[in-house]
C-alpha cells in the first residue's frame, strides 16, 4: 500500500462502538475531531455506517463496502471487497493529493481494516453502554501510542473521553 491506511472510531469502555445502527452518545468535540482527521481524505466505510449518515460527508469522497450488489446510492463509490475498496481509496487520495485514506466504520469493515491501519485514532469514551456493535479485539501491543488527551463531560460532550493516538509499530 502506498498510501497509509487511518482509522477513527469512538467507543465504550466495554468496545461497543453502536446499537441499532446509530452512535449512542452525543459528544461535538470527538465530532469535531473526526471532520478534522477525514476532512479532504477518501473514506471508507460500510453500508449500514453508510446509511445511518444518510448522505456523502462534505470534503470527503465515501466508498461503501457493501456485499450488495445491488447496493448504488448517489455521490459515492461502492465497492464489493477490501481490497477494491483499498484501490479505490488510494487512486482518490492519489487525484487529491490526500495523505491518508480513513477508515470510519462499523465493526465489521474496522476488522477488515486493523491489520493494514497505521495510524488508530481512538476516542475512548468513559462509560460502559449496551449495544450491537463492538469494536473488534486487537493486539495493542502492534501499536505504541503517540497522543493522549482527556477531556472532561461538558455541555456539548455527554460523556468524559479521552483521545488516544497509536501509530504501528515498525
Amino acid at each position: 500500500m502506498t498510501i497509509p491506511l487511518i482509522l477513527v472510531v469512538a467507543m465504550a469502555e466495554n468496545g461497543v462502538i453502536g446499537r441499532d445502527n446509530r452512535l449512542l452518545w452525543r459528544i461535538k468535540t470527538d465530532m469535531g475531531r473526526f471532520r478534522r482527521l477525514t476532512m479532504g481524505k477518501p473514506m471508507i466505510m460500510g453500508r449500514k455506517t453508510f446509511e445511518s449518515i444518510g448522505k456523502p460527508l462534505p470534503g470527503r469522497e465515501t466508498i461503501v463496502l457493501t456485499r450488495d450488489g445491488a447496493f448504488s446510492a448517489e455521490g459515492v463509490h461502492v465497492a464489493h471487497t477490501w481490497e477494491e475498496a483499498v484501490a479505490k481509496g488510494e487512486e482518490l487520495a492519489g487525484k487529491a493529493g490526500a495523505d491518508a485514506v480513513a477508515v470510519a466504520g462499523g465493526a465489521e469493515i474496522y476488522a477488515l481494516a486493523l491489520p493494514h491501519v497505521q495510524t488508530l485514532f481512538l476516542t475512548q469514551v468513559h462509560t460502559a453502554l449496551e449495544g450491537d456493535a463492538v469494536f473488534p479485539s486487537f493486539d495493542r501491543s502492534q501499536f505504541r501510542e503517540v497522543k493522549r488527551e482527556d477531556h472532561p463531560q461538558g455541555p456539548d460532550d455527554e460523556h468524559p473521553f479521552t483521545f488516544i493516538d497509536l501509530e504501528r509499530r515498525r
